[in-house]
């Protein structure tokens, strides 16, 4: 293998290069992760909701109650014809703006599979 002058620090500094490519992907990759999260702890929320309402217990005290502790600050919970639960998923750059999710869960009879 022959190596030609002026090519010997190619790799690394291609290296460099890609480096903030990467820990994009990967900051992006959790963000999502992030959202992902918070939508189904939302919808976990609302059906635990549901179930409460469904057999007369307070809905919006128990959909709390099932949050994790960093959602439930912000959250709103409604519960009128179904429950619905509304969370702000976190950013992990901060100054970004956080995105607003909700998931609903019906308690009415006829309700169990159709949400």
């Amino acid at each position: 293998m022959v190596r030609r002058r002026g090519q010997s620090g190619q790799a690394s500094v291609e290296l460099i290069a890609a480096i903030p490519a990467l820990v994009l992907l990967v900051a992006l990759a959790a963000q999502f992760a992030l959202v992902g999260y918070s939508l189904w702890s939302a919808g976990a929320a609302a059906r635990a909701g549901a179930r409460a309402a469904f057999v007369g217990g307070h809905a919006e005290r128990a959909s709390r109650a099932s949050l994790p502790p960093v959602l439930r600050e912000d959250a709103r919970v409604r519960a009128k014809d179904d429950v619905s639960v509304r969370v702000r998923a976190p950013s992990l750059v901060p100054g970004l703006p956080r995105v607003p999710l909700t998931a609903r869960a019906g308690f009415g009879v006829g309700d169990a599979g159709s949400r």
